[in-house]
């Protein structure tokens, strides 16, 4: 029998005169749950004899509905928010009584505005380290993402204090140089004083502690120095250690850069960014000071204040002469005379003049780096660890790039890959000067260029005697043609358009002994038409086309598409419609018309 036909039964007996408590000691219950079996049946028969949920009916602790949809309402209005935060806002709010951070949690996840989570390890687990008082440390890095209408990256120096999570420094710039890093750096120590210690990574804008012995001290390095700030770097690969300015850099992605579209220009940006550290510093509560705002911590008194004051009035800053403001910005910052020159020491920005429009060629003077990987106007090449700190000239044409010694001897010859605009503009970035004669003189009539046919293997390389020269597997399975002239290979199409250059692997002499060789025609003109080419969409939601970066949304990332490039504008496609259209700012040319496939792996055994 079930358990209603039992308790009918029971109460069936009790009916008919027997005693309850035989009825009780037979069917194994108490006296009193035959008597409830008595009292539902007289009430609703049969059915009332059913189970019934012991769930309460009301508890003075619920949340009552209204609370409720007020916290729902601050959380579609904020979806930033979270449960400490909601508490943080409903107590300031006056609402009573004031639920815990688990009621608003559940709250939530009833109504569905956010997705339950696992359990996370408790705070009391984690060891935190702060220092005891504001202005004691400041944490400085530099983070990316700050995108602008032209698809231009701009980069963000951020400084936070320690102690107080006070935002000290946000700079936006195009280029996070040593001097715009420093000039940041200034700026901030004359508007809220000197830090006595400053944590930084290892960024070349910090440091040059990896730089080998002949490295010196950054400018960094310096202004701490002379100003008695003590400059402390992480651990390699330990982002931890910065943890601070880390986590200052996801509110600034969540709160203000994934909310808003590209800015219209770098002044809109800082607009914008000096818009949020204001809020952040004064008007938005911060869960590790106990839902405090950062300014009462860094405003706070403190016993060392008046001794403070005293010290900063008794010691200048102490900057480089020629450390400009920011973007052109005039800078409040009192400039320290320039001490005499000695080893080590940077000297001021000298204004260099840019080269006629019409050079050909230019000289550069520079010193092998201790990896051996020498840059110039974004090219590089490659002379060994063993050449570091030699002087070489670099004779640079739009055609070929010559390593010269000391004494004139060709080390070595590479094609170039630097435009007629790059000649002109690169004495702003080097000593460059008009240069003279072309170290290898030009082709005469016993060796003249030559050109070759080839077919394309799968490897994406053609056969040029016993040298297999690599082209690009984009190409493979094609017929090109391969102009030689002793330095550079150009690899044209049918229609003779120039597709790549690469460096020729065989001299002059030994060209025209290949199968098939006949004398070149005149040099090919690269495209001036628009090109399409594919790209894949990063998971920032980015591409870089023609040296230029373009921000398409994190909604596209992993995507691949088509993007059409033409004197003027940049146009991206995908299978559907356009995606954006931008104005071209680089002159450099397309050098990668497919896209990576992230579909096909090599099987790794």
């Amino acid at each position: 029998m079930s358990v209603v036909e039992q308790r009918y039964h029971a109460v069936m007996e009790v009916l008919a005169g027997a005693p309850v408590t035989e009825v009780a000691f037979r069917y194994g219950v108490s006296r009193q749950s035959v008597h409830t079996w008595m009292r539902r049946y007289r009430e609703g028969g049969l059915g009332a004899l059913a189970d019934r949920s012991h769930r309460v009916r009301s508890h003075p602790m619920q949340t009552p509905a209204q609370i409720e949809v007020l916290i729902c309402e601050l959380r579609r209005a904020h979806p930033k928010w979270g449960p400490r935060t909601l508490v943080w806002e409903l107590g300031r709010r006056g609402v009573e009584p004031l639920p815990s951070r688990s009621s608003v949690y559940r709250a939530l996840v009833r109504n569905g505005l956010i997705d339950p989570m696992a359990r996370k390890r408790k705070r009391s687990e984690f060891v935190r380290w702060e220092r005891p008082g504001p202005m004691q440390l400041w944490q400085m890095d530099i983070m990316g993402g700050v995108f602008l209408a032209d698809g231009t990256e701009c980069k963000l120096i951020t400084g936070i204090d320690d102690h107080a999570r006070f935002c000290v420094i946000a700079s936006v710039v195009v280029r996070a140089t040593g001097r715009a890093v420093c000039a940041a750096f200034a700026s901030a120590m004359q508007t809220f004083g000197v830090p006595q210690e400053v944590l930084t990574d290892n960024g070349k804008q910090f440091t040059c502690r990896f730089g080998g012995p002949r490295a010196g001290e950054t400018l960094f390095e310096r202004i701490c120095r002379e100003n008695g700030i003590t400059a402390r770097n992480t651990q390699p690969r330990t982002p931890t250690t910065t943890g601070k300015i880390e986590r200052f850099h996801q509110t600034v992605r969540r709160e203000l850069l994934d909310q808003a579209a590209p800015f219209v220009s770098i002044q809109h940006a800082q607009a914008a960014v000096d818009e949020f550290v204001t809020r952040y510093n004064t008007a938005r509560p911060h869960q590790a000071l106990d839902m405090a705002f950062p300014v009462d911590r860094f405003t706070a008194p403190r016993a060392d204040h008046d001794q403070y004051q005293q010290l900063e009035a008794q010691l200048a800053l102490r900057l480089p002469a020629g450390l400009a403001a920011l973007d052109g910005q005039a800078s409040s910052v009192t400039i320290a005379p320039e001490p005499d020159s000695a080893a080590g020491q940077v000297p001021a920005l000298v204004e260099r003049t840019p080269l006629p429009a019409s050079v050909e060629a230019v000289e550069v003077d520079r010193i092998v780096p201790d990896s051996g990987n020498l840059s110039v106007a974004g090219q590089q090449v490659w002379l060994g660890p063993d050449r570091a700190g030699m002087s070489i000239t670099l004779w640079i044409s739009t055609a070929h790039l010559h390593v010269l010694t000391a004494c004139g001897d060709r080390l070595k010859t590479v094609p170039s890959r630097l435009t007629s605009r790059d000649l002109t503009t690169l004495p702003a970035t080097a000593d460059a000067r008009p240069a003279g004669p072309a170290p290898i003189p030009a082709l005469d009539a016993g060796y003249p260029a030559v050109e070759i046919d080839r077919l394309v293997s799968t490897a994406g390389t053609v056969s040029l005697a016993n040298y297999a020269l690599c082209i690009g597997t984009t190409l493979a399975g094609q017929r090109v043609t391969i102009r030689m002239d002793g330095i550079t290979a150009q690899v044209l199409d049918g229609e003779r358009t120039l597709l790549r250059t690469v460096r020729c692997p065989l001299p002059i002499t030994e060209c025209g002994r290949l199968r098939g060789a006949r004398t070149a025609g005149p040099p090919p003109k690269p495209p001036t038409g628009p090109v399409t080419v594919q790209r894949v969409v990063s998971i920032k939601g980015g591409i870089m086309v023609v040296g230029q970066k373009i921000n398409l949304g994190r909604v596209h990332a992993r995507k691949v598409v088509t993007v059409t490039v033409d004197d003027s504008h940049i146009a991206i496609h995908d299978e559907v419609e356009t995606l954006k259209v931008v104005t071209r700012t680089t002159t450099q040319e397309v050098s990668r018309i497919k896209s990576a496939d992230h579909t096909k792996r090599r099987k790794i055994v």
